[in-house]
């Protein structure tokens, strides 16, 4: 399986190979066997396919689940730039002085 620090990445028609595979009939625990793939991944995949026609996490999301994210990582960034620029003052200061 998989490092959780580095996450396997399949393409699309990976997985609407699998998905294909597992709506034939064929045992879920099979079809890990043989592409060593974790135990929710084909259950994931499948579950995506029928709710939005796509495997991608991002389709598979309510607009009010995907409507959270972007101002955290907006606030996020603009807390980034803060930080650099507190760090960064004292150093502008000394050179014009």
């Amino acid at each position: 399986m998989a490092d959780p620090e580095h996450p396997r990445h399949y393409d699309e028609a990976f997985k609407r190979q699998i998905v294909q595979s597992c709506e034939n009939g064929k045992p879920s625990r099979e079809i890990r066997a043989e592409y060593d793939i974790a135990r929710s991944t084909p259950r994931r995949w499948v579950q995506g396919i029928r709710n939005s026609g796509s495997t991608r996490p991002a389709d598979n999301c309510t607009p009010e689940q995907n409507e959270p994210v972007e101002p955290g990582r907006r606030n996020r960034q603009l807390e980034m730039e803060v930080d650099i620029s507190g760090q960064a003052a004292p150093v502008f200061a000394r050179r014009q002085a």
